[in-house]
C-alpha cells in the first residue's frame, strides 16, 4: 500500500532542495517561488525506494507566515522528513512544524541534516546530537542535495521506518481532502489531494462536502500517470467534468455519496501546549475555520465552528492563535450542543451515544434533540432560499430516507420544500415588468438565469441562445415563416433581422423539435 510522507523544517534549511535530489523534481511551480527562493505553496513529488515502496513527497513551506499551509499539507502524510540544516542548527519554524507532527499523531520519521558539505565535523556533531534529542528513535543522516551525499542512506532510513507505518484501509469509503484545483485545456477542472481511505476510479460519483454537490470523476491520476483505481495514502488527482475550477477551493472534501456530512461541531479530546484561548483558528484535513473553543474539564472541549468541516471519530485537528496552541481528537464530529464531561469520558472509554443517526441492528436511531436541530436548521436555509426556488437539497447521508419522513417537509425530487409552497418573484416582481416590456423580436440579455427560467415556465418569455431572451409573440411570429427546406439567409430575410439574431432563433426552433438541419437547411418535423 502505497504511503506519504511530508517536509518539515525551518525556512532556506533546503527543504525543496532535498527533494528535488531524492525525486529529481522541483517542487516549487509557481513563479514566484522561483523569484523569491522561497516555497510559497504545497509541492509534490514521487518517490521510489530502493525496496520497492512508493512514496509521495509533499513539501511544504517553511517561513512562519505559511504555517497554515505547512498544516494543510502535513495533515493526511504518514511518515515525516525533518529538514535542519547542519551549520545553523534548529530553528523557530523547526520546533513548530515538529510540535505540529506530534499534534498530528505523525510518530515516524527520519530527520535529514542538509548542507553538511559546508559543515566542519565538530558543528555537524552538534547538528546530529541536537536532532537526537529532539526526535528521540528518529534516524538521522547528514546529507548534502549539491553533491548528493548521504542520498542512498536518507532513502534506506525512509524505507526502514516506512515499513514500520501502519498502511491505510482501502475498504472504507473514499475521502479526499482537496488542496489544490485548477482547469486544463480539454480535461476540464482538476481536484488534487491525499487519499486519506477508501479507493477512486473513473466513473465513480463522489459528492463535494461540505458543499454538498454531486459530481462524477471522469479520469484519475497518481504523479501525472493515469491508473484505473487510486488507493488511499497516494497522491490522486482527479477531473471532474461539469464543474468550475471556483466550484472547488482548498478544505474541501471528495467523499463516498452518504458517507460523510458537513461537521458544525466538534467534540475534541485536547493536547494543549500552552493557554487555549477562546477563539482559535481551526485546521482539519486541508480545511481552516475559526472555532469557538467551549471547555468541559480540563481535557476536553467542544469546537464551535464558523464553516463547517468533514470529520470523523478519531481525526486530529491543530488549534492556532497566532502560534500553535493545541491539537485534539475528535470523539464526535456531530454532537449535540452542550460540553458535557461525563459525555465526553464515554465517548473516550469507546461507547456509542445515540445524538446523531446511528445504525443499530439494521435500524437507524436518533435523538429527539437532534432531529430537532437539524429541523430547525433546514427552516433556516429555506428562509435563505431563493424565493423563485424555496427548497434545499435533500442531506447527502445514509440516514436521509430513514429521517426524511419525520421532518414535516415535502421532498420534491432532491429538495425539500415546506408543505404547499410555490416559487414566488418576491423582490425580482419589479424587475420582471422591467425586462417584459424590453422582450421583443430582437433577443434581450438576461443577466439572472434563475428569473429567466421562472419567467419561461410561466409563458411570459422564451429563452434563446446562452443568457438571451425575446417574447413569445415574436417566437410565434418566427415560427409562422418557417418553410419546408428554409435556410438562415432565406430565414433572415423573411424575419427581417440580422444573422446572429436568426441563428438563434433557429437553435432554439431545433432544440424543440420544430425543425431539424439537413445540410445549410432546416426541414419541418412533421407531427
Amino acid at each position: 500500500m502505497p504511503l506519504t510522507v511530508g517536509t518539515a523544517g525551518h525556512i532556506d534549511h533546503g527543504k525543496t532542495a532535498l527533494v528535488e535530489a531524492l525525486t529529481g523534481k522541483n517542487t516549487d511551480r509557481l513563479p514566484e517561488e522561483h523569484e523569491r527562493g522561497i516555497s510559497i505553496d504545497l509541492g509534490y513529488a514521487p518517490l521510489e525506494l530502493p525496496d520497492g515502496t512508493s512514496l509521495s513527497v509533499v513539501d511544504v513551506p517553511g517561513h512562519e507566515r505559511f504555517v497554515r499551509t505547512m498544516v494543510a499539507g502535513a495533515s493526511g502524510i504518514d511518515l515525516f522528513l525533518l529538514v535542519i540544516d547542519a551549520g545553523e542548527g534548529a530553528r523557530p519554524q523547526t520546533h513548530e512544524h515538529l510540535a505540529i507532527l506530534r499534534l498530528l499523531g505523525i510518530e515516524h520519521g527520519v530527520v535529514a541534516l542538509t548542507k553538511a558539505d559546508v559543515a566542519d565535523e565538530e558543528t555537524l556533531e552538534l547538528a546530529r546530537v541536537e536532532a537526537e534529542e529532539l526526535v528521540p528513535g528518529a534516524p538521522v543522516v547528514a546529507t548534502s542535495a549539491r553533491t548528493d551525499a548521504g542520498l542512498d542512506d536518507l532513502r534506506t532510513e525512509l524505507a526502514a521506518v516506512a515499513s514500520r507505518v501502519a498502511r491505510h484501509e482501502s475498504d472504507g469509503p473514499a475521502r479526499l481532502h482537496v488542496d489544490r484545483s485548477f482547469t486544463l485545456r480539454g480535461i476540464g477542472t482538476v481536484a488534487t489531494g491525499t487519499l486519506w481511505s477508501g479507493t477512486i476510479g473513473d466513473g465513480d460519483e463522489l459528492r463535494v462536502e461540505p458543499r454538498g454537490r454531486s459530481v462524477r470523476v471522469r479520469s484519475v491520476q497518481v504523479h501525472d500517470r493515469a491508473v484505473e483505481r487510486a488507493e488511499a495514502g497516494q497522491r490522486v488527482a482527479v477531473s471532474l467534468p461539469g464543474v468550475e475550477r471556483q466550484e472547488l477551493r482548498r478544505g474541501d472534501v471528495l467523499v463516498t455519496p452518504g458517507s460523510f456530512g458537513p461537521s458544525f461541531r466538534l467534540d475534541v479530546v485536547l493536547e494543549p501546549l500552552g493557554e487555549i484561548p477562546p477563539r482559535v483558528m481551526l485546521h482539519h484535513g486541508t480545511a481552516e475555520t475559526g472555532a469557538r473553543v467551549a471547555r468541559a474539564g480540563e481535557r476536553f472541549a467542544q469546537l464551535r465552528l464558523s464553516r463547517p468541516v468533514v470529520a470523523a471519530r478519531g481525526d486530529r485537528v491543530v488549534l492556532r492563535a497566532g502560534t500553535t496552541v493545541a491539537g485534539g481528537v475528535v470523539l464526535d464530529p456531530a454532537p449535540p450542543r452542550h460540553a458535557d464531561e461525563a459525555r465526553f469520558e464515554a465517548l473516550e472509554r469507546g461507547e456509542t451515544l445515540v445524538y446523531a443517526p446511528v445504525q443499530v441492528d439494521g435500524e437507524w436511531r436518533w435523538s429527539q434533540d437532534w432531529l430537532d436541530e437539524l429541523r430547525a436548521g433546514l427552516e433556516r436555509a429555506i428562509d435563505a432560499a431563493d424565493p423563485l426556488d424555496p427548497g434545499v437539497p435533500v442531506p447527502a447521508a445514509e440516514w436521509a430516507k430513514a429521517v426524511l419522513p419525520q421532518l414535516g417537509l415535502e421532498l420534491r425530487g432532491a429538495k425539500l420544500y415546506r408543505p404547499g409552497s410555490a416559487a414566488e418573484l418576491g423582490e425580482r416582481a419589479e424587475a420582471a415588468e422591467a425586462l417584459a416590456g424590453e422582450l421583443g423580436l430582437e433577443p434581450v440579455r438576461v443577466a439572472d438565469a434563475k428569473l429567466a427560467r421562472f419567467l419561461e415556465e410561466q409563458g411570459r418569455l422564451v429563452r434563446v441562445g446562452n443568457g438571451f431572451a425575446i417574447s413569445p409573440e415574436a417566437y410565434e411570429q418566427a415560427r409562422a415563416v418557417l418553410v419546408d427546406g428554409i435556410t438562415l439567409a432565406q430565414f433572415r430575410d423573411a424575419l427581417g433581422v440580422g444573422r446572429k439574431t436568426a441563428q438563434l432563433y433557429l437553435e432554439r426552433f431545433d432544440a424543440d423539435g420544430v425543425t431539424r438541419r439537413v445540410g445549410d437547411a432546416r426541414v419541418l418535423r412533421r407531427r
